[in-house]
């Protein structure tokens, strides 16, 4: 520790702080334009210059080192004048139009200029004019405003992990633009908005929206990936106007995600489902709540009379609440059916009842800054998972060795040292290699139920390497990705990856693929525990009598794609709740309730570290529409059920976490009670890889049209690898028909290498691939 004494305060901080560090643990405030705590240090603003004893000159305190009995002074003559000096240069290109500017109210410029400016300019020559650059459907530039602090070209560089802008030319001519006039389509692109100190980067769909102090701000949650990143919400006359993060290190640090930050625009789209609907006669007709609610509960009550509570089934998406999952299992048991489910895409549910508890990270997401090795099965990691990818960056950047069996891969963004390309049907040999040379580098043994799995496997180079690195490592994880639980073996790929990290004393953990993939078992929304029943791939299999569909479209949502729109529409009853109207919905349902979004409704969502993250509405429920658990228990209570005699959402949450609304940590267990382990056959015919656009993975994103208008938006294309390409007689370029059993696709083939060979990488839950049916398995492709 060092001793330092700012503006007459004595303090001690840590060998290697800078000035500016220093500063803050004070509390003495030191402006600054460039400096970020999350970038490295770039000292090209000199606005933070400060008087340092014995120093000739003022020195700039993001990029000063503390030495040991230095004094400093943040606000003494010299560094005021040295500051004041500097807010002149900055304001002499810099154009006077706060009265237009969208940063107006909230630009650092401009609070500053109020306290280091002055009266007037002394600079009477032309102003320098910068042109706009087209960075894409997201951010909008204003490049004459610019101060050239560089913080938007170090954060694509060192956080989203590639360099898409740049700063050009020299002296009063330098401007920040991006290569080769390409638009920023990192996954991260928001947060250059956030970063900005002036108005040179601002929000292109909020554009001209509303004034920051015009917008109150409310805290929320993110219902999309597992993260649960911290939201806060602004909101003008009761529409969400935008969405910025909330500061949160453990879980998001100070960052969002696009699809977090601009998902709000579909909250008030034109596909907003505001008052009940009722078919009747094969029309659709609005009406109120207690008779839609009327007509579904003596729909159930009459197929229960008729065919037994068996015939009813209920699917909800985990990207619902806990308490709507909560509900949602409780109205179906409590009608006597167990056939409920949230694990919408998954097709294996060979570990169902054979799990200790709820898959979870198996770690808390603030500690992946301190692993040495990572193990990453059956993930399109960068998409899926955008903040913990960028997390995993920064460890890298640290001596975190990242290894990675995929049946793609994509450009993630981080040095990959280990990249085992398998097959879907490759991917538990190629993890049984891997535990096969775990074993031998580490001379210990397996369990008994892996002798003889391991025994026939081959060990390549690759299984080899991945095996050396995680025997090497002090702290070791193994995760399964979004790809690897919807596997067809998943239960297999489970178990392997289990003993793997056993074998190497590493955790091993689940990513997790929504808001509440944890929450979702916790709320016992599942086919297993008190009444066993129908999983979602049985649900959309064969067809029941009655469906509930909370917040679910089944040709989108579900493995099955459009075939389990078919089958849930042979039903005698469908009951929609959805915020949305869909057109498919439209065609199978028979009664559509509105529900409100996350931003209409209280809910918690339980991240992948098993975190419990609550929130509150932050606007009125549009129209005639209610949240989901109210109507859920309103339902209920005509249905006669003591289960659903509920007085708050409170309570529903003390029935889920107890009195201390903590999850019980016994309850999150990877461990598989018992299982036996076969390795299944390697398929001989062209398999299909099915990724969950980023844009696409549910009802929110697909309608909000600043993302769809995005590059990770873009049609489905069959992407395949050179070799695979030739043996099909394909070109890349070429349209070609991709078939299976359930339906058939016209897409452009292109060439990828990344794509493992005898493969087809073809998109999931998009209108194009949706009549494909099943996400995996073995598909044919012809040229047209």
């Amino acid at each position: 520790m060092l001793d330092i004494e700012i503006d007459g305060k004595q303090l001690q901080v840590a060998d290697g702080s800078t000035v500016m560090e220093a500063a803050t643990q004070v509390g003495a405030y030191v402006p600054h334009f460039c400096y970020h705590k999350k970038l490295s240090i770039a000292a090209n603003c000199r606005m933070c210059l400060v008087q340092v004893e014995k120093a000739p000159k003022p020195l700039p305190a993001c990029a000063t080192p503390v030495t040991n009995g230095m004094k400093v002074w943040t606000h003494s003559e010299q560094a005021v004048k040295a500051q004041k000096g500097v807010m002149e240069f900055l304001l002499i290109n810099h154009p006077l139009d706060c009265p237009i500017c969208d940063q107006g109210g909230e630009c650092q410029l401009q609070d500053l200029s109020v306290g280091y400016g002055g009266a007037q300019s002394r600079y009477e020559e032309e102003k320098r004019v910068v042109s706009n650059k087209d960075l894409g459907p997201l951010v909008s530039t204003d490049m004459t405003r610019c101060i050239n602090c560089t913080r938007c070209v170090r954060f694509t560089s060192e956080i989203a992990g590639l360099m898409e802008l740049g700063q050009a030319f020299r002296g009063e001519h330098a401007e920040i633009m991006p290569f080769v006039e390409k638009t920023v389509d990192t996954e991260l692109s928001g947060n250059i908005i956030d970063l900005c100190p002036v108005g040179a980067l601002t929000s292109k769909p909020f554009r001209f929206a509303a004034r920051a102090w015009e917008m109150s701000r409310r805290k929320s949650v993110s219902p999309h990936d597992s993260l649960g990143s911290n939201l806060v919400v602004q909101v003008k006359h009761d529409t969400v106007k935008r969405v910025l993060p909330l500061e949160n290190e453990e879980v998001n640090e100070c960052w969002l995600s696009d699809k977090d930050r601009f998902s709000y625009e579909a909250l008030n789209g034109p596909d907003r489902l505001t008052a009940p609907m009722v078919k009747q006669g094969g029309t659709w007709i609005e009406t109120d709540w207690s008779t839609a609610l009327e007509y579904v509960a003596n729909g159930l009550k009459g197929v229960v009379a008729e065919h037994g509570a068996d015939a009813i089934g209920a699917l909800a998406s985990p990207h619902s609440t806990v308490e709507e999952l909560f509900l949602t299992q409780a109205l179906v048991r409590g009608l006597g059916s167990g056939n409920v489910d949230f694990r919408l895409r998954q097709i294996d549910f060979s570990l169902d009842g054979k799990m200790a508890g709820a898959p979870w990270l198996g770690m808390p997401v603030a500690d992946i800054g301190r692993l040495d090795r990572l193990l990453i099965v059956g993930s399109f990691f960068r998409k899926d998972h955008p903040l913990i990818a960028q997390r995993v960056r920064q460890a890298v950047k640290r001596g975190l060795k990242v290894s990675a069996v995929n049946p793609a891969f994509d450009d993630w963004q981080l040095p990959v040292a280990n990249a085992l390309c398998a097959s879907p049907s490759g991917i538990p040999g190629a993890l049984a290699a891997i535990l096969k040379a775990v074993v031998e580098d580490k001379g210990t043994q397996t369990s008994p139920e892996f002798v003889d799995v391991i025994g026939g496997v081959v060990v390549d180079e690759t299984a080899r390497a991945i095996a050396g690195s995680l025997a090497s490592g002090r702290r070791v994880a193994i995760w399964l990705g979004n790809f690897a639980v919807q596997h067809a073996q998943a239960g297999q790929i489970h178990r392997i990856a289990q003993e793997i990290s056993r074998v190497t004393g590493g955790s091993f953990g689940v990513i997790g693929e929504a808001a509440n993939s944890v929450g979702g078992y916790l709320a016992g929304a599942v086919p297993f525990g008190k009444i066993s029943g129908r999983n979602a791939s049985e649900m959309t299999s064969s067809a029941l009598k009655a469906y509930l569909l909370v917040n679910v479209e089944p040709e989108f949502d579900c493995a099955a794609g459009a075939s389990a729109a078919g089958i849930i529409g042979k039903a005698d009853m469908v009951a929609v709740f959805s915020a949305f109207k869909s057109e498919s919905a439209l065609g199978f349902a028979d009664v559509l309730l509105p529900v409100s979004p996350f931003t209409e409704a209280p809910g918690t969502f339980v991240n992948c570290e098993g975190r419990a993250q609550s929130f509150y509405p932050v606007v009125k429920c549009l129209g005639d529409s209610r949240p989901a658990w109210k109507v859920l228990k309103v339902l209920g209570e005509m249905l006669g059920l003591n289960e659903l005699t509920i007085d708050s959402i409170e309570d529903v949450r003390k029935q889920i976490f107890g009195k201390e609304f903590v999850v019980d940590s016994s309850k999150l267990d990877n461990s598989v009670l018992s299982e036996i382990v076969v390795l299944g056959s390697v398929g001989a015919g062209l398999q299909r890889i099915a990724d969950v656009p980023i844009y696409f993975a549910d009802s929110i994103v697909r309608r909000a049209p600043s993302l769809q208008a995005t590059r990770d938006s873009s049609e489905p294309a069959a992407r395949m690898s050179r070799t695979t390409l030739a043996s099909l007689g394909v070109e890349a370029g070429q349209k070609v028909r991709v078939s299976t059993g359930s339906g058939q696709a016209i897409v452009l083939a292109t060439e990828d290498e990344g794509v493992a060979e005898g493969c087809v990488r073809l998109a999931g839950a998009h209108s194009l691939t949706a009549p494909l049916g099943a996400l995996y398995g073995e598909v044919s492709v012809e040229r047209l």
